[in-house]
């Protein structure tokens, strides 16, 4: 740690000036008196947790490069690495430019239960988990690599969460399906056959420890027999993008500054606001090429580059910003000129101060856990006063989800979109459309989503659990 930030800071002054050492008397003298940041007597340094944070996640990204280059140089075999659900504790974007395949564990039913959901989703989605989970993590893995795979998927129940509920019948087939849907180039499962000892005695498999085939296997089966049916077809950009920055996971996570602030919670509200009117969404870094994207969605940008702000000058594209945004330096100080700090080069809005607010209390317009304050001449774009736009560029100064997010993001495309039915989600792969039901009662697929089109899965009504594919017309 000490070599990463000498080779960063060069000087300790340097290093004083960026971390802000002069409060509370913290100052260094030299590089060898920098411990790691834990066992402070209050609290470490903020600049020195979120520096600690890019330091672990480049020796993870380093050696992965080394072991890539130790077996590349005995084997052209293509080489994977399986990333998990709701895991930040490494740059994934990184580690993932020196693989040829990214890979994640799909488990929805265990992070239904440990992962930042409510008491009613829980409830309401306890055999089929959130309706978002597996897809946000697809699309966020996929914006990680283009090839991409489920390496180990739930195939029933799991034993490593607080309540391990069986899967509804049918959703192994489902997350299989939609893993497909969303690009994966293959889905294997975690496992083959249970095993009758040791720690994962719990853990579910394709078979049984009698060697019988579970739910999970049966429905496996079917999805071999109806992959015929179904075509190959090449996953296309979509018209939304979704910035998820492992940085601003790490800074909210170091001064969250209200308990509830959850960024993983946050982006996975973004995304499911997208997908409820039907639309595909490509999650990419902030490093990311933007062009050709018609609305990006930042939920929270702490830091934004350079080069952000040059993209943002010359695309195209509408960009919305969720509270927080533009509110830290790279050093994770507050800019000078106060958030949304480069932004205020695009939009004439200053936040003069924030709030952070517990469960329960909402903001004018049915806001919640944050509130912006501002200094602007601009007319807010919403009666609530917490929405303001100029040129491409929109900010928002408290947190809104849900329907609400929907229409903005509705009004920001300039298109004639329809929410679909509660619980239904869409995705599509070239000219295939894939729908799936994550609810407990039958859905009628909406005609404007089918008309003209030929089945090749599933019927027009979708069975709880159900599946349907069809090639548009």
């Amino acid at each position: 740690f000490r070599e990463w930030l000498t080779n960063k800071y060069e000087s300790i002054e340097a290093l004083n000036r960026a971390w802000g050492t002069v409060f509370w008397s913290m100052e260094f003298t030299g590089f060898a008196q920098i411990d790691l940041p834990d066992r402070a007597v209050t609290e470490a340094n903020p600049s020195q947790l979120l520096d600690f944070a890019r330091f672990s996640s480049d020796q993870v990204a380093a050696y992965n490069a080394m072991q890539c280059t130790i077996i590349r140089a005995h084997s052209a075999a293509p080489i994977s690495h399986n990333f998990m659900g709701y895991y930040g504790e490494f740059d994934h974007f990184k580690v993932s430019q020196d693989l040829d395949i990214a890979t994640w564990d799909s488990y929805p039913l265990g992070f239904l239960d440990i992962g930042p959901t409510t008491d009613v989703e829980r409830h309401t989605y306890l055999r089929q988990g959130h309706p978002d989970f597996a897809s946000f993590h697809h699309d966020l893995y996929r914006g990680c690599k283009a090839r991409w795979w489920v390496m180990e998927q739930q195939p029933g129940p799991v034993n490593w969460a607080d309540h391990n509920p069986a899967p509804k019948d049918g959703m192994v087939r489902l997350w299989s399906w939609e893993a497909f849907a969303h690009g994966a180039q293959g889905v294997s499962f975690f496992r083959y056959r249970q095993a009758p000892f040791a720690q994962e005695q719990f853990h579910a498999g394709l078979k049984r420890i009698d060697n019988s085939q579970s739910q999970g296997g049966l429905e496996v089966a079917l999805i071999g027999a109806e992959k015929t049916a179904v075509p190959q077809a090449v996953t296309r950009r979509a018209k939304v993008a979704l910035v998820f920055s492992y940085e601003a996971l790490w800074m909210f996570e170091i001064q969250p500054q209200g308990k509830n602030w959850n960024y993983w919670r946050l982006t996975l509200e973004w995304y499911a606001a997208a997908r409820t009117l039907g639309l595909d969404v490509d999650i990419v870094s902030e490093h990311a090429d933007l062009s050709g994207y018609a609305l990006v969605l930042a939920p929270s940008l702490p830091i934004i580059s350079d080069d952000m702000i040059v993209q943002i000058k010359t695309s195209k594209a509408h960009f919305i910003f969720g509270a927080r945004s533009g509110s830290k330096t790279q050093d994770f100080h507050v800019p000078h000129n106060l958030a949304p700090g480069p932004l205020q080069e695009l939009i004439d809005i200053k936040i003069t101060h924030s709030e952070s607010l517990r469960d329960g209390i909402e903001t004018a317009g049915g806001g919640k856990w944050w509130l912006d304050h501002v200094q602007t001449p601009l007319s807010p774009q919403n009666e609530a006063g917490t929405l303001y736009t100029q040129g491409n560029v929109s900010v928002l100064t408290t947190v809104i989800t849900g329907p609400d997010l929907s229409a903005l993001i509705k009004t920001s495309l300039k298109q004639d979109l329809e929410s679909l039915p509660e619980d239904l989600r869409v995705r599509r792969r070239g000219d295939l459309t894939f729908a799936f039901n994550y609810g407990n009662a039958p859905i009628s697929l909406p005609h404007s989503l089918t008309r003209g089109a030929r089945l090749l899965l599933g019927d027009t009504l979708l069975e709880p659990a159900g599946v349907a594919c069809w090639r548009e017309s």
